[in-house]
């Protein structure tokens, strides 16, 4: 599976972003996939992940400001994130997300992110 992230830029803080990554091979529909992002400095971190069925969970460092969601014909996982804040900036990736052992990882490789930058 090879997964391009797209769609980051600067914004201002309250602004909004809408990014989107396009996932290639068969079994889209069957994944369950997630935004991460990693922000200078700091470790990867998991934001935002959503069933094959839709059933969405954030983190709570961006739930009632971001939006992830799906489309199963595209092959595309996207991430509405209103209301962005300096500490919003990051790489954004996507993955294929798996659950094992009461806790969620990274399915694949890493893809190429795209970066997001939040101006004060």
């Amino acid at each position: 599976v090879q997964l391009q992230a797209y769609g980051g830029g600067l914004v201002q803080a309250g602004g909004s972003l809408r990014l989107s990554c396009a996932a290639s091979g068969s079994g889209f529909s069957s994944n369950r996939m997630g935004w991460y992002r990693q922000a200078p400095g700091k470790e990867r971190e998991l934001v935002a992940r959503i069933s094959p069925s839709g059933i969405r969970d954030y983190s709570d460092s961006v739930k009632g400001r971001f939006t992830i969601s799906r489309d199963n014909i595209k092959n595309t996982v996207y991430l509405q994130m209103n209301s962005l804040q300096p500490e919003d900036t990051a790489v954004y990736y996507c993955n294929q997300v798996r659950y094992e052992s009461g806790r969620y990882y990274p399915a694949n490789s890493w893809g190429q992110g795209t970066l997001v930058t939040v101006s004060s």
